[in-house]
């Protein structure tokens, strides 16, 4: 029996991974539909798990019938003493000031 599973992300490779993960055991996947998408999660936890908590629970506020899943990631560099671990998205630089920088 195929279950679903919902995935609190709209991040294509996220998407991607999961399906290559959950072929071999039968699971059917997808993100929330566009209008069940709940406000940006703000992922304020001091821990990956915390951060994935939130998700999950926002997203399953919006579709109470329906399992839903999500994680967190990021790097933790030893070098830096675990940075930027739970900040890694906002670690990098915006992408305008890449290109500034660039010319």
């Amino acid at each position: 029996m195929q279950s679903k599973i919902l995935l609190a992300t709209s991040n294509a490779g996220k998407l991607r991974d999961f399906a290559g993960a959950a072929a071999p055991v039968g699971n059917h996947h997808s993100k929330p539909p566009e209008l069940f998408f709940p406000a940006e999660v703000v992922e304020d936890g001091i821990t990956f798990e915390e951060n994935a908590r939130k998700k999950a629970e926002s997203y399953s506020l919006a579709v109470p019938s329906e399992l839903v899943l999500a994680d967190d990631s990021g790097l933790e560099i030893d070098a830096l003493g675990g940075a930027p671990g739970v900040h890694s998205a906002r670690y990098r630089r915006p992408q305008s000031a890449k290109s500034q920088s660039a010319k």
